[in-house]
This record gives structure tokens, C-alpha cells and sequence, in this order.
């Protein structure tokens, strides 16, 4: 079982990795428009594409193509979507 996550401590718009989460991997307190929101995000184990590399092979590229264009709609979102701070943090 998760660990439950005290709002308070957290820093906000700083995204931390839970290691011991079952699901997700990273968590963050996102703060906006007056507002703060604990928001999970990430596949626990995924292997995704990290930060763009000099000489990053095209399969590379294209997994992280793929991941923008599927979830543009929601990383437009903003500091209120998971997609938003997988897109920042992940990929």
C-alpha cells in the first residue's frame, strides 16, 4: 500500500519520484490559479524516452513523437494534468 503523501511538506510544481508507489511513478503538488492539487503520474517500471540525446536513435524519436501527439489535447491542459507533468518530467 501507498504511502500517503502530506500536501503541506510537498514544494510546489516539483515533481518527485515515488519508488514504493504499486502504480505511478512520480508525484507532484501542482499550484495554480490559487489552487494545489497532489496529481500521480507515470508507469511504474515504463521505460520511457527521457530527455532528447545527441545521436538519439529514431525509434527514440518517433516513441516520443508518438507520446506528445497522443496526449496534446491533454498536456495543453496544464499544471492541472498528469499528462502535462509526464510530458515535463518523462519525456
Amino acid at each position: 500500500m501507498a504511502q500517503k503523501v502530506d500536501k503541506k511538506s510537498m514544494a510546489c510544481n516539483k515533481p518527485k519520484i515515488t519508488p514504493s508507489h504499486p502504480k505511478k511513478s512520480h508525484v507532484v503538488k501542482a499550484c495554480y490559479d490559487g489552487k494545489e492539487k497532489v496529481i500521480r503520474f507515470g508507469e511504474q517500471g515504463a521505460s520511457t524516452a527521457g530527455k532528447p540525446k545527441e545521436g538519439e536513435s529514431d525509434r527514440m524519436k518517433a516513441k516520443r513523437a508518438s507520446f506528445k501527439a497522443r496526449h496534446g489535447k491533454n498536456i495543453a491542459k496544464g499544471k492541472s494534468s498528469a499528462a502535462y507533468w509526464s510530458s515535463k518530467t518523462k519525456w
